[in-house]
C-alpha cells in the first residue's frame, strides 16, 4: 500500500500576524521533515495548524506538534489546533502532552481568540 503524502497549504490570517498551515494527510515520520521546516521558519505572532483532513499520527507527528509549541513558548507567541479529529486528540492524551495545546473548531474560531 502506497502511503499518502502530506500536503501543506500556507494561508495568511484573517489579521496581520496570523499564518495558518492547511494539512491535508497522516502526520507521520515520513511527512514531517517539511513541516518541521515551515513551523521552525515562520515567525507569525500567532501559528494555527489546521488538521481537519489529518487522519493520524505516529509519535514523530506529535514531536513535531510538541516541537511547534515549545518553538512559539519560548518566543512569546502563540499556536493553535484546529479539527483535530478523535484519534489524534488520543493519541495526544496518551502522551500525556494535550495540555500543552489549544484546540479550535475551527480557522475563525482561532483567531477570534487570540484576537487583540
Amino acid at each position: 500500500m502506497q502511503e499518502r503524502k502530506l500536503l501543506i497549504q500556507q494561508l495568511r490570517g484573517a489579521d496581520a500576524g496570523q499564518h495558518v498551515l492547511r494539512l491535508d494527510g497522516p502526520l507521520l515520520m515520513s511527512t514531517m521533515d517539511e513541516l518541521y521546516g515551515i513551523v521552525r521558519a515562520d515567525d507569525s505572532r500567532l501559528l494555527i495548524i489546521d488538521c481537519t483532513r489529518v487522519p493520524l499520527i505516529d509519535s514523530a507527528g506529535i514531536g513535531t506538534l510538541i516541537a511547534a509549541y515549545v518553538n512559539r513558548q519560548n518566543s512569546g507567541r502563540k499556536l493553535a489546533l484546529v479539527g483535530v479529529n478523535d484519534r489524534i486528540r488520543n493519541s495526544l492524551k496518551v502522551a500525556w502532552v494535550e495540555q500543552l495545546f489549544r484546540f479550535f473548531d475551527s480557522v475563525s474560531a482561532a483567531e477570534r481568540s487570540f484576537e487583540n
